[in-house]
C-alpha cells in the first residue's frame, strides 16, 4: 500500500501531544493565577511586616492565609474551571488541607532560615519567603490537580458528547421532515 501513513501509529503521538499540551495549558494558567498570588503573598508580608511590627513568621502566616483565598478563587474559576464543580465541600475541604500543609513548607523554610540560622534581615527574610513560596507551589500544584481540583472522568465527558451530537442529530432530523411536508 505504499510508504503513506494509516494514521495508526499518529494516535498515539497525537493523543500524547493533546494531553501534554492540555498540561502545557494548566501549568500557564496555575502560573498565572500562582504568579498574582505571590505578588499578593509578598505585598502583605511586607505590609504587615513593616506596618504592625509582627515577627517575620506570623506576618508570613498572615500573607500566606491571604494568598490563599487570593489563589483558591482564581484557581476555581479560571486555572481548573473545566473541573468536577459536584463535590464543593469536598473541594473546599482537600484545598485547605493541601494549602495548609504548603502553607507549612512556605513558612518552615523561613523559620528555619529566621530562627535556625539568623537570618532575619529584610532581604534575607524576603528571599527564604520567595524561596519557601517555590517549594510550596510545586507541592501545591501536584497536590490541587490530583486531589482537589480532579478532571472529570473520561466516560462521564464521552457520554456528555455522545448524548450532545444524538439531541443535535434528533434536531437535524426534524428539521429535515418539516422542510419535506
Amino acid at each position: 500500500m505504499g510508504s503513506g501513513s494509516t494514521g495508526l501509529k499518529d494516535k498515539p503521538h497525537g493523543g500524547m501531544r493533546q494531553r501534554v499540551d492540555q498540561l502545557m495549558r494548566e501549568i500557564a494558567k496555575f502560573g498565572a493565577v500562582g504568579g498574582a498570588g505571590l505578588l499578593v503573598n509578598l505585598l502583605v508580608f511586607n505590609l504587615v511586616r513593616h506596618a504592625t511590627g509582627l515577627q517575620v513568621v506570623r506576618a508570613s502566616v498572615i500573607a500566606t492565609v491571604v494568598a490563599i483565598v487570593f489563589n483558591y478563587i482564581g484557581f476555581r474559576y479560571f486555572t481548573y474551571r473545566d473541573r468536577d464543580k459536584s463535590g464543593r465541600t469536598r473541594e473546599m475541604t482537600l484545598f485547605l488541607l493541601f494549602s495548609a500543609a504548603g502553607l507549612v513548607i512556605e513558612n518552615g523554610v523561613l523559620y528555619l532560615a529566621t530562627y535556625g540560622f539568623g537570618w532575619d534581615g529584610q532581604l534575607q527574610s524576603n528571599v527564604f519567603k520567595f524561596l519557601g513560596i517555590g517549594l510550596g507551589t510545586l507541592f501545591r500544584f501536584w497536590s490541587y490537580r490530583t486531589w482537589v481540583f480532579k478532571a472529570l472522568p473520561v466516560r462521564e465527558t464521552v457520554v456528555g458528547a455522545e448524548s450532545f451530537l444524538a439531541a443535535e442529530a434528533e434536531e437535524q432530523g426534524r428539521r429535515g421532515q418539516r422542510v419535506n411536508r
